[in-house]
């Protein structure tokens, strides 16, 4: 089958031919409809993270369920599935924590093969029904974006009495901003330096903050930062409310350099991590947007075929700041290549 495959660092993708998948009896067997490109895919891309090559990436995955193993019994060929990227074994210490604590968990698109290809296969309680209504194409934006957006959110406490700042209107900052719309936030700053998504902050009911000549206000009682900026995160830090809490988000190794008793002790700040999210919060979410609570058609930017030159194009875009938020990529839809 045809595959969009990670063969070096620092190198585009390139097309290979891969075996079609095996199946193990809890296993399915889904054709991939939709595929998110995420700004991770690009880090991993560059060298980031614990990656061995060749490898497929994508983890961003919606499709339609062509083959069950004998044991699977909650799925049938036909069925409407997204995927939840995090593979546990829902046993350890860590996974009563959290599936993305597992001891021994992997990521699909990073330590196993995942989306950038015809079909993928995966453990039964990794493919989600997707509800009447919901696109392939946003759902497979929700796999990733929207859900650590979601998780996010969760992990600050926010709620409709506090403010919330979203640094970076990204894939997973714009599904941030409808997130906290659809929570009741009553106050929402949102923080670029591309007038586009600035515009749209705008429309969507936001403070829009332009992050190279505005000043973000103090006082927002939870920041998220979808950037990696050292910079910004330092100055958004200090301008927390007392008792505010800052969660990090964006992949980044770069360090952050504060006070600890006037940046944090002094004001009992938090500053808290963000680790992917749960299965269970992407079912909520599904039932967020089948409620019309939560609408994500327009972070979809644009729909590519599964080809290494229009991939490779989306990833060099994720680099640098366009008003692009969320490419899909959307295979053809014959069948798949033996």
């Amino acid at each position: 089958m045809r595959s969009i495959r990670l063969a070096s660092f620092r190198a585009p993708l390139v097309e290979a031919d891969v075996p079609r998948p095996s199946l193990d009896p809890g296993d399915v067997r889904v054709h991939v409809d939709a595929c998110g490109i995420c700004r991770s895919d690009a880090h991993y891309r560059a060298g980031f993270g614990d990656i061995a090559t060749p490898r497929t990436l994508g983890h961003e995955i919606a499709g339609t369920v062509e083959q069950i193993g004998e044991a699977v019994r909650t799925l049938a060929v036909g069925d409407r599935v997204a995927i939840h990227y995090l593979l546990s074994c829902g046993e350890c210490d860590g996974c009563a924590r959290g599936e993305q604590f597992c001891v021994d968990g992997r990521m699909i698109g990073k330590h196993v093969d995942g989306g950038y290809a015809e079909l993928i296969v995966v453990p039964e309680r990794n493919a989600v029904p997707i509800p009447p209504g919901v696109t392939s194409e946003v759902a497979a934006v929700m796999m990733c974006s929207t859900a650590t957006a979601y998780h996010a959110l969760r992990v600050a406490g926010a709620r409709a009495d506090r403010s919330v700042a979203i640094l970076g209107l990204g894939g997973l900052g714009a599904s941030a901003l409808r997130l906290a719309r659809a929570l009741d936030v009553a106050k929402i700053a949102a923080v670029d330096v591309v007038p586009e998504k600035l515009e749209m902050a705008t429309r969507l009911g936001a403070i829009a903050i332009d992050a190279r000549t505005d000043r973000i206000a103090d006082g927002f009682d939870v920041a998220i930062d979808f950037t990696g900026d050292p910079r910004l995160i330092e100055s958004v830090l200090r301008m927390l409310a007392a008792g505010g809490t800052l969660v990090l988000v964006a992949l980044s190794e770069a360090p952050i350099t504060f006070n600890p008793y006037r940046d944090v002790l002094g004001k009992e700040r938090r500053i808290v991590g963000c680790s992917d999210h749960t299965r269970a919060e992407l079912v909520e979410l599904f039932q967020l947007v089948s409620d019309g609570r939560l609408d994500l058609d327009e972070v979809i930017s644009k729909r590519i075929p599964l080809e290494a030159g229009a991939i490779n194009a989306a990833l060099d875009e994720l680099e640098r700041a366009t008003a692009a938020i969320r490419t899909v990529i959307v295979p053809a839809a014959a069948p798949a290549r033996t």
